[in-house]
Order: C-alpha cells, then structure tokens, then sequence
C-alpha cells in the first residue's frame, strides 16, 4: 500500500506548493528547476504565481484538492512562510486535508517541531548523492527519529540514479516510513548537466533517462518502496489534477476530453446574432471582441453559412488557460471533428 500522500498525489488530489526557489546547500545537476523557477523568491500553487494567502485557497478549491505538497527549492530556507502556508491549509480544509514537504536538508529539532505544530503531516529528505551509502551515524539518520519524536511521518524521496540499499535499510530499521525512488529524467533545466554526466534519454521516451528502471532491481522488492515513472506522473497524477479543475470550473458549453482539457468554439460575432439565431443563453459567453460557445453549434452555423469563420479551442483548465490546439472553421478536418465528438461523448 502506498503513502496517503502518493494516494492522493495518483488521484490528481495533491496541489502543488513552490514554496522558495533558492537553495544553498548544493547545486544537483540533476536538478530539474527551469531558470522560471530557480533562485526566485516567488511561489506557486500549481501554475497559480501566489500574490496573497487566498490565491493559495482559492487554487486548492479550482482543483477540489485533497492535500497539498511543498517544494522548492528549499522550503525550510524560509520556515516563517513555510509554516504559515501549512497552518493556512490546515485551518481553511481542516486536519485530513494531508500535506507532505519535500527537502534537501535535515533542518534540526527546533525546525521539526515548526513543522509539526503548523500541521504538517509527513516529511521526505532527499541527502546529497555524495552521501547515499554512508548515511547511517550522521545528522540524516538522526533527523529520521527527530521528525518522528516531533510527530511527523519521515521518508526518503530519491531520484533513480542507482540502487542504494542503505534506504531500505532504514526503512526495515524503522528509522524511515518509506522510499520514494522517482524515475531519473531529464528536463529543459537539467538537460546540458545530464548529458554533461554521461546521461542520455531512454529511446522513445521524451523525459526518462536510460537505465533508470534499473535502480528497482534490489530496492523494490521491499513493499515499502515506491517507484513514481514519468508516465505515470504524466498519464496519472497531471491528467487526473487536470480532470479535477475542469470539473470545477468548466461552463456549461464546454466539452471535457479525457486528458482533462476542455474544448469550446470561437467567433468573432455580435452576441445578438446568435439570439438571432436561437442560441440559448447558456450554450455561450460574450468577450469583450468575439464569444465563446459550444463547439458544435458553431461547427453547425458554419456549415449551414449562419456565421462566416471561427475556431475551435483546446485548453487546459488551470488558472493560466493555457490553449493546446486551435483548429480553424470551416477548415476543421475530418479527423479532428471525429477526435473531439468522441471526446464529448466519452
């Protein structure tokens, strides 16, 4: 059985939390920060940039979330904020709404105790490469039972880099809850480093390093190691957070696809000549220069020569609404107005 966080993290249920993005202790070239990201000091919830406190409720409420999970960066690099985020959740959706804090530092009791007072449920250390093998009698095995004293669950969440038994050890010590072995990507940050290492991308695979799946061939046997691929995080978890928002937040024209996009039709028209036409008042939306309705009525005006032109939208359902694919009318083709039909009635 997996970790309650990985659970709700697979459901699409885990809003994001990018905390701080500086972090002194060492520079990973497998680090997959994008320069947007790396050594800022802003903060994201998902893609939401979070200006205030209630962009972070409001955030968790699009997603309907069911926890929440913080990175950076560092996250104990700024404890103050830290702590305030995690209280401000806990308060706002109550104790089972689980957060778990990702870092690369041990932080001491004093920073253990921070946590856990402002509610946080579970902890996962990731130690410098340098040290994996030689962990035991140092602060990383100490801060293991510190976190649990102080009330937290510890864990280790390690990229697949290589096998390392010393983790399991810890695990069947009972110094550790669990091993997260992440599958070793490359990113548009890390990329140049990588390959720099001697890293290369698995063959037909946009992320995923060679060799990666490796790393499971003694650890996970264990059944308190877990291994998070790329595709699952992609195919699962992202697509099942998209579902979650386009559930909350789609009108009632929009179709939802099964990536968790929602798909809607675009004319550059007056408002009053589709009332002209009939159109009830719920299947669009007037802009400020074109309205926004229902794909397939619009395909159906086109073809019939009641509006000249438009286009079909596809897009994600976050707080930036970020377009994948716009398809003009009445250029649309056969496949795609067969795609997105089989879409709608999916």
């Amino acid at each position: 059985m997996i970790s309650e966080g990985c659970e709700q993290c697979a459901k699409g249920g885990k809003m994001v939390i990018f905390v701080y993005g500086y972090c002194d202790q060492r520079d990973c070239f497998y680090c997959p920060l994008g320069e947007n990201r790396k050594n800022v000091t802003d903060v994201y919830a998902n893609e939401r940039k979070v200006e205030d406190d209630q962009d972070l409720i409001e955030e968790a409420k699009r997603m309907d979330a069911l926890g929440s999970s913080l990175t950076g960066g560092e996250p104990q690099e700024v404890m103050d904020r830290t702590c305030r985020y995690i209280s401000l959740l806990k308060d706002e959706f109550g104790e089972d709404h689980h957060i778990h804090l990702y870092t690369g530092i041990t932080g001491g009791r004093e920073n253990m105790r921070r946590l856990a007072e402002a509610g946080l449920d579970e902890i996962r250390f990731h130690p410098p490469l340098d040290m994996w093998g030689d962990l035991h009698g140092t602060e990383w095995e100490d801060i293991l039972y510190i976190a649990r004293e102080e009330g937290l669950t510890p864990a280790f969440e390690i990229p697949g880099i290589r096998p390392e038994d010393e983790f399991v050890t810890f695990v069947e010590e009972g110094a550790a809850e669990f091993v997260n072995v992440n599958e070793f990507e490359m990113s548009q940050g890390n990329y140049r480093r990588m390959q720099q290492q001697g890293f290369d991308l698995k063959e037909d695979h946009m992320s995923a390093v060679e060799g990666s799946h490796d790393v499971l061939d003694s650890m996970a046997k264990h059944p308190k190691v877990y291994f998070c691929t790329s595709v699952f995080k992609d195919a699962a978890q992202h697509r099942n957070r998209l579902k979650r928002m386009a559930k909350n937040v789609r009108r009632p024209f929009d179709e939802t696809t099964d990536d968790g996009t929602l798909v809607y039709g675009k004319a550059w028209v007056e408002a009053d000549r589709l009332d002209e036409l009939g159109v009830p008042a719920e299947y669009y939306v007037e802009k400020s220069e074109h309205v926004e309705m229902a794909w397939w009525l619009l395909e159906e005006m086109i073809e019939e020569g009641d509006i000249a032109e438009g286009e079909i939208v596809e897009q994600y359902p976050t707080v930036d609404g970020t377009v994948v694919e716009r398809t003009p009318l009445p250029e649309v083709s056969a496949e795609r107005s067969e795609a997105v039909r089989s879409d709608r009635t999916a």
